[in-house]
């Protein structure tokens, strides 16, 4: 049962599940429609993936000190996790965007070649997913959510 004690872990599970929810009214304010399917979904504002490795960083500072190997391993992980979000994985789901438009636009192609009607076809194959990664503010906005989250759970209950 040590683990319900391990603050660097318990604030990076309470940063992961407080972005995923707060991209919820984010949304909202933004779009005006309510999309509860973004608690579950990669992408958005702002980084889980960012929010999770700053809140594990700030709980290894508070923890063991900034000057403890601990805290060096996991602010490299940290640096690499946002990286790779605005990088490799936002390049992957641009590319899912132009695949996803050229299976469109054949679709088009084929449907309008042939004289009869399809039964929706478009709407049957599945689509790749393009939200994976992250604009550089969203992961900004995601790791400064788990820096401050932490501090505020760490003044709470240490």
């Amino acid at each position: 049962m040590e683990i319900l004690t391990n603050f660097p872990l318990l604030a990076s599970f309470a940063a992961i599940f407080f972005a995923q929810f707060v991209k919820v009214p984010i949304y909202f304010i933004v779009s005006k429609k309510w999309d509860w399917r973004l608690v579950t979904s990669t992408g958005g504002m702002p980084s889980s993936h960012s929010a999770a490795v700053t809140a594990l960083s700030t709980g290894v500072a508070l923890d063991h000190g900034m000057d403890s190997s601990l805290f060096a391993v996991s602010s490299i992980f940290a640096v690499i996790t946002m990286f790779d979000a605005t990088g490799v994985r936002r390049h992957a789901g641009e590319q899912a965007t132009v695949l996803n438009r050229l299976v469109r636009d054949f679709n088009r192609f084929v449907n309008e070649a042939k004289d009869f009607p399809k039964v929706h076809q478009e709407e049957k194959q599945k689509k790749l997913k393009e939200l994976l990664g992250h604009q550089p503010i969203e992961v900004f906005f995601g790791g400064l959510t788990g820096i401050i989250l932490t501090l505020f759970l760490h003044y709470l209950f240490m």
